[in-house]
C-alpha cells in the first residue's frame, strides 16, 4: 500500500496507556507512532474519573506497579505548566469504615500496605471529621492514604500526547487497525490500516478494553473482557469532598471476580467543582444500556457517606468499559509468542493511575534497557488459551451482537 512509514514503534490506542507508552518512548530517543481508530480518550480513559491510587492495592505487583506509576505522575505534574493542565490533586485517599469488624479488616490491609512501601496513617472516628467535616457520623474509623491522588482523564490524556509529540512522536487518529504486519517468520513488522501501512519493529497494543481484538489480529489470545462502570456527576459546587472517600468493601469489589453487579459508594470532589461519584461494577459485554437501578444504587451509598448530597443534583450519569483480566493484573511487557508485539493492557479500572508506570517499563524493554519492575507476573501469555476462550464465551454469550469489531483502540 502507498503512504507507508517507518518508525521504531506503533503504539495502537490513544488512551492514558498509550499516551505514555508512545510519551516515554519517545523520551527514550524512539521514533513512535501513536495510532487510534477514534479521537485522543475517545474509550475507556474518558469514561474514567482519574483516580491514581495505591489504598486499593493489596501487596503485590500492582501494588508496586501503582507506587511506581505514583512516582512518575508527581514529577510529570512537576514539569512547568503540566499539573495545572492535566488538573493533578495530591489530595489523598480516605478509607472508612461503618463497623468495628470493617475497620479491623482494614487496618490489616493497611498494615501489609505499609511494608510494601505504601503511607497509611490510622485516623479514629473522632479524628474522621477534620479531614472530612460533611462525613457521615457513626463511622468507626478510617486509614488516611496520602499518595492517592487525581488527573481529569481526557485533559491529562492530551497532555501526555502532546508532550510525546514534542518529543518527536507521531500521532494518528480516525484510522483503525486492521491488521497486524508480520513477517515470514511470524516477527511483527507493522500494522495495516485504510490509510496505509505504518512499518516497524515493534507493535504495543494499548487498545485497553478491546486489547483482546487486537490481539486476535496478531494471532495471539488475550483474554481482556469489559467491565461496565457507571459514574454520577454532580452540579459543580464549592469545594466539600476534600480526599477521595470511598468505604472499605470497594477494595473486595475491586478484587472479585463475579459478573454480577456490585456497587460500594466511591464519592470524591474535583478540581471545576462537580462531584463525581461511583462505583458499580458489572460484566454485561458491551452493553451501553443506561440502568436506572445501578444509578439510584450509587446515589444512596454515596448519601449514606455525605448526607448533603440528598439536596445535590445529579446533573449526569455516564458509562465506561474497564479492561478486565481473570487475573486482575493487566498484560505488560513483550509477548514471548510474537517477537516485536508488546502488550500494555488489562489495567481494570487502574489504567488512568498505572499508565505512566506502564509507558515507562514497556520503553525501557523497547530501548533495551532493564525495566524498573520484574515484568514476570504480568507476562501476556500467562493464561491458557481454553480458560482465555472460556471467559471470553461467556461474556459474549451476555450480549452477543455488541462487540464491535474490527478495533484497534479505545
Amino acid at each position: 500500500m502507498s503512504n507507508s512509514l517507518t518508525c521504531d514503534v506503533v503504539v495502537v490506542g490513544a488512551g492514558m496507556v498509550g499516551a505514555a507508552t508512545a510519551l516515554y518512548a519517545a523520551r527514550a530517543g524512539l521514533s513512535a507512532v501513536l495510532v487510534d481508530r477514534g479521537p485522543v480518550a475517545g474509550g475507556t480513559t474518558g469514561s474514567g474519573e482519574g483516580n491514581l491510587l495505591v489504598s486499593d492495592k493489596e501487596p503485590g505487583p500492582e501494588l508496586e506497579l501503582a507506587l511506581l506509576s505514583g512516582w512518575l505522575w508527581a514529577d510529570l505534574a512537576a514539569e512547568p505548566g503540566v499539573g495545572g493542565s492535566v488538573e493533578y490533586e495530591a489530595k489523598g485517599g480516605l478509607v472508612v469504615a461503618s463497623t468495628p469488624e470493617g475497620l479491623a479488616a482494614l487496618e490489616g490491609l493497611a498494615a501489609a500496605q505499609r511494608s510494601a512501601g505504601v503511607r497509611a496513617a490510622s485516623v479514629g472516628p473522632d479524628q474522621l471529621h477534620d479531614l472530612e467535616p460533611y462525613l457521615a457520623h457513626g463511622l468507626a474509623g478510617g486509614v488516611l492514604y496520602p499518595q492517592d491522588a487525581q488527573v481529569m482523564p481526557t485533559l491529562a490524556a492530551a497532555r501526555l500526547v502532546r508532550l510525546a509529540r514534542t518529543a518527536g512522536a507521531s500521532l494518528h487518529t480516525g484510522r483503525t487497525v486492521t491488521d497486524v504486519l508480520r513477517t515470514a517468520s511470524g516477527a511483527v513488522r507493522g500494522v495495516r490500516t485504510p490509510h496505509g501501512d505504518i512499518h516497524a519493529p515493534a507493535v504495543v497494543n494499548a487498545a485497553g478494553t478491546w486489547g483482546g481484538e487486537l490481539a486476535a489480529l496478531a494471532g495471539v489470545s488475550l483474554p481482556v473482557l469489559p467491565r461496565r462502570g457507571f459514574v454520577l456527576v454532580t452540579e459543580p459546587l464549592p469545594r466539600r469532598v476534600r480526599h477521595k472517600v470511598y468505604a472499605a468493601d470497594y477494595v473486595a469489589d475491586v478484587a472479585s471476580d463475579s459478573a454480577a453487579l456490585q456497587t460500594s459508594p466511591v464519592v470524591e470532589g474535583t478540581a471545576a467543582g462537580p462531584v463525581l461519584i461511583g462505583a458499580s461494577r458489572e460484566r454485561v459485554g458491551f452493553d451501553r444500556s443506561f440502568s436506572l437501578p445501578v444509578t439510584r444504587e450509587l446515589a444512596a451509598g454515596a448519601t449514606r457517606l455525605f448526607p448533603f448530597l440528598a439536596e445535590v443534583r445529579a446533573m449526569r450519569a455516564y458509562l465506561g468499559f474497564r479492561p478486565y483480566m481473570p487475573d486482575h493484573l493487566p498484560a505488560v511487557g513483550p509477548d514471548a509468542r510474537v517477537p516485536g508485539l508488546f502488550h500494555a493492557c488489562g489495567h481494570e479500572g487502574a489504567g488512568i493511575g498505572l499508565a505512566t508506570g506502564t509507558g515507562h517499563v514497556i520503553a525501557q524493554v523497547l530501548a533495551g534497557k532493564t525495566p524498573d519492575l520484574d515484568l514476570a507476573p504480568f507476562r501476556p501469555d500467562r493464561f491458557p488459551r481454553a480458560d482465555a476462550d472460556a471467559d471470553a464465551d461467556a461474556d459474549a454469550d451476555a450480549d452477543p451482537d455488541s462487540a464491535p469489531a474490527p478495533v484497534e483502540g479505545p
